[in-house]
């Protein structure tokens, strides 16, 4: 889904609006992005740190619905091919109807899906589910604690990508990308030949290469939505994030 040395920023869709998500969608496009996350706000993301956390509550008070961020994804397809997934938790996805959101997410340009809370491996409900997309990619999560049995499970499952955390707990806490990432990884290589891409905790651009030296994609999240947090009242929020990402991350 995306080439080596790929930078992958995460935004929260309908923060602070969706009309500027769209916009901060194609800078970050139009800047190099290999890949975006749209994260899907949800009540309850239990992955997810406080930063995120609170764009994702900020965003819910507008109301919007995963056809609105669909709707946001067919007009963003229409100006890029950057590809774009929606990273999100599997209540929201039941709600809208898996096979609905496979189908109309395909139609209007997106690519995948990853569903934060979803352990294939441990039930034949989680494997069916994975198994139900179909026109989208599905993109999965290993952890640091994973054993390679699972890692080996998780990548037989997979279609997109697989998604390596950097660290157990939650996005934003402090991290240092090492030894242990570079090895788990080297076990994902066992099983797929899949893209993976290493997130949680990378906040520079010393962590990015680091990544890089292992792993397709280096995946940032938190700094660039606190960033947003604390520009928020700017008119040219959009400008500013991409040009924080351009002068933090791919300078």
């Amino acid at each position: 889904m995306f080439e080596k040395n790929s930078f992958i920023p995460f935004v929260t869709a309908g923060f602070p609006d969706l009309e500027t998500t769209r916009d901060i969608v194609l800078g970050l496009a139009e800047a190099g992005s290999g890949l975006i996350e749209i994260g899907i706000p949800f009540s309850d993301p239990i992955a997810d740190g406080p930063v995120i956390q609170q764009a994702s509550f900020d965003a819910l008070q507008h109301g919007y619905t995963i056809s609105d961020y669909l709707e946001m994804v067919r007009d963003v397809r229409s100006k890029t091919a950057v590809p774009l997934i929606f990273m999100t938790y599997l209540n929201p996805v039941l709600r809208f109807g898996l096979e609905r959101l496979d189908r109309e997410g395909s139609q209007a340009g997106l690519n995948g899906l990853l569903i934060s809370d979803l352990t294939p491996e441990e039930s034949h409900v989680g494997l069916s589910i994975v198994e139900s997309i179909h026109e989208l990619k599905s993109v999965l999560l290993v952890a640091p604690t994973s054993s390679p049995e699972r890692i080996h499970r998780i990548c037989e499952a997979a279609t997109g990508f697989i998604y390596m955390v950097a660290r157990t707990g939650v996005t934003g806490r402090q991290s240092q990308v090492g030894d242990a990432a570079r090895r788990i990884v080297g076990q994902i290589r066992s099983s797929t030949h899949l893209p993976v891409a290493v997130g949680f905790g990378i906040r520079s651009r010393e962590d990015v290469e680091r990544v890089w030296e292992f792993a397709e994609g280096a995946v940032v999240g938190t700094a660039i939505v606190r960033f947003m947090q604390e520009n928020v009242d700017e008119h040219d929020l959009s400008q500013r994030v991409v040009d924080f990402v351009k002068r933090q991350f791919l300078g």
